[in-house]
């Protein structure tokens, strides 16, 4: 199991970078997929066809999200936690992504940059 820990600074304000995690209609724009997701701990939500699943644990507005991931037979579970900064160029967002089995690590950081939050960068940017 490995553990990933990175920032980002997107164009835009904690709010806008909050609902586009957050909102289903808002997800599609972005990922250009249909997605489920709701702001109800314990409700489950699948992103990208259902290529990532897992369970919403915890919100806090603006500010914060925890997940759990679901991997195939995996006993530990993976967690998700993105805070949400004001920064002068709109936010920095903090990843950390825990229990990531090894098999997946490499995919998963890739994904982390270029499919969450490089695409998240560029919808912003385009504005």
């Amino acid at each position: 199991m490995k553990d990933l820990k990175k920032y980002y600074l997107l164009p835009a304000t904690p709010e806008e970078v909050y609902m586009a995690l957050t909102n289903p209609i808002t997800l599609e724009l972005w990922t250009g997929e249909p997605a489920q997701m709701s702001t109800s701990p314990g409700s489950e939500f699948s992103l990208w066809e259902g290529s990532i699943v897992g369970k919403n644990l915890e919100f806090e507005e603006n500010k914060k999200i925890v997940q759990q991931w679901y991997f195939d037979g995996q006993t530990d579970e993976s967690i998700v936690t993105i805070k949400i900064h004001p920064d002068k160029h709109g936010s920095s967002v903090e990843l950390r992504h825990v229990n990531i089995p090894d098999d997946d690590f490499n995919d998963i950081a890739e994904g982390w940059n270029d499919s969450y939050f490089g695409n998240l960068a560029d919808f912003f940017a385009e504005g």
